[in-house]
């Protein structure tokens, strides 16, 4: 062999781009968000997402209430992310408004989507509604999805720019389904406007790491773990410029002082039950966690509606007129 440097040196490269190079393609699937104007959006893509997915067994009243948002006028809003995206976001007036409800849609969801089973019930319940599109999704910019890390920020702003724009000084409340949950619980470990007098998640993960996990080992069957997501850590760093572990609700569970409703589906095969029950445990603020026997992920308000709306209508009531001590 006439230059054995330069034989191991691109053995040693080829070796190295080929221990990445899935890491790479997990990556791309997960977390950028390609946006060619040609997909279908909120179309679940993989089989637990088409499982789990409220269209599954409840497609009738999925699409009225899809349809019911769509019909509504509803103003649009715009802010600029902390990274300098622009955000969008509807906004429904009721007429006579007791509250708003910023609503925060799932991963490459939609507002009128995943809420669309709900939405109608807050209106008729007097609740300004104030639709986000997350980061990548809808008319807000973006190109990667960051499970919680960026969105948490923009959950936040959005809090402030609905503080300012509340001359009846109603209570505000964050409402997350699935990624926007878990968005919403990582937002309240800073400090959010006082009117924020309650969060309602609904199926939240615990952590982007912890997510990945799960979906790598019972989606994709998928060993040595560890080694996926370093690999994955070290795309969402170079390309995205985010580390996973900003995406956790660990210390916000520690230090909100935030009211919580926590539901969850006991048949949820996408995010876990044990995410809810982990953050109802860890949580030190006032909290109460409906776990649905036979719902699956974000299925809770169609399996038991009484329960699901009457467990609202409840938190609204018992909150309304306290502050949050933070």
């Amino acid at each position: 062999m006439k230059h054995p440097v330069l034989f191991y040196t691109g053995a040693s490269v080829a070796g190295i781009m080929g221990f990445f190079s899935f890491g790479r393609s997990f990556f791309e699937m997960m977390v950028h968000r390609k946006r060619t104007g040609k997909e279908k959006k909120s179309e679940p893509k993989f089989r637990h997402m088409r499982i789990n997915h409220p269209k599954n067994g409840f497609e009738k009243e999925y699409e009225a209430g899809k349809a019911w948002c769509a019909a509504q006028p509803m103003e649009s809003f715009y802010i600029r992310s902390v990274d300098g995206l622009l955000l969008h976001a509807s906004f429904f007036k009721a007429t006579d408004a007791e509250r708003i409800v910023i609503l925060c849609h799932g991963y490459k969801g939609s507002g009128f989507g995943d809420f669309a089973n709900i939405a109608r019930f807050l209106h008729e319940q007097n609740c300004d509604l104030l639709f986000i599109d997350e980061r990548c999704c809808g008319k807000s910019e973006g190109e990667y999805i960051t499970f919680g890390a960026r969105e948490k920020y923009d959950i936040r702003s959005w809090a402030y720019f609905m503080e300012h724009h509340n001359p009846e000084n109603l209570p505000i409340y964050l409402y997350g389904q699935s990624m926007g949950a878990a968005s919403l619980l990582m937002a309240s470990e800073y400090r959010l406007p006082e009117n924020v007098r309650g969060l309602i998640a609904d199926c939240g993960f615990r952590s982007m790491k912890a997510q990945m996990q799960d979906m790598a080992a019972s989606w994709f069957h998928i060993h040595w773990i560890g080694l996926m997501l370093f690999r994955m850590e070290f795309f969402c760093n170079l390309l995205a410029g985010f580390s996973m572990k900003e995406a956790s609700t660990a210390k916000a569970m520690r230090t909100n002082k935030i009211p919580v409703l926590f539901f969850h589906g006991k048949k949820d095969t996408y995010v876990s039950p044990v995410n809810s029950i982990y953050h109802y445990t860890s949580c030190r603020a006032k909290k109460e966690l409906i776990l649905v026997a036979k719902a699956r992920h974000l299925c809770s308000n169609y399996v038991s509606p009484e329960l699901y709306r009457k467990k609202l209508l409840q938190f609204f009531h018992d909150t309304a007129a306290t502050g949050q001590g933070n």
